[in-house]
């Protein structure tokens, strides 16, 4: 009876170690910011703060941050509630900004002087910074709270209503 214990014991880390980490995947992510000033509109129309996250490539700590965020940008309620864009501070890619001019991730990035990632902030519909930046990731435990919080003063500053 021993002996069958024992070796049922020892299958069991093997057993679990075969299980796929819960980790979030390299692709989820939130919506490229591509036209600021066009989405300065809708978020006029809709009294709706955006939030923006600045990553980049290879910051894993950006990887658990857009783990806590894609999901709610997803939700039904939370995504009526703000526009959630990234901004890749070491990209390239084209972006309007929120004056309509022309220009990059990384000179936008550059501007607003989001030098760490990952970085959250939330912005008006005439592109200014409300409240204050969630840098890092804090205490991970309450991260989602931090960001719900942040959304909550960013629509009262707006005039939003829920």
């Amino acid at each position: 009876m021993v002996r069958k214990v024992a070796a049922i014991l020892a299958c069991v880390p093997v057993a679990l170690s075969a299980a796929p980490p819960l980790q979030p995947k390299l692709t989820d992510t939130l919506p490229q910011a591509i036209n600021l000033e066009r989405d300065a509109a809708t978020m006029r129309a809709q009294r709706m703060p955006m939030l923006v996250l600045y990553s980049q490539d290879g910051c894993h700590f950006c990887v658990t941050a857009r783990s806590y965020l894609v999901p709610m940008a997803a939700a039904e309620v939370r995504g009526r509630h703000a526009l959630f864009r990234q901004i890749d501070i070491d990209s390239d890619a084209t972006l309007v900004d929120f004056s309509g001019a022309q220009s990059t991730h990384r000179a936008v990035a550059k501007a607003q002087k989001a030098n760490f990632t990952p970085t959250v902030r939330l912005f008006d519909a005439d592109g200014r910074a409300i409240g204050e930046d969630i840098v890092g990731l804090r205490l991970e435990d309450f991260y989602g709270l931090y960001v719900d919080n942040a959304i909550a003063q960013a629509r009262l500053h707006m005039g939003a209503s829920d």
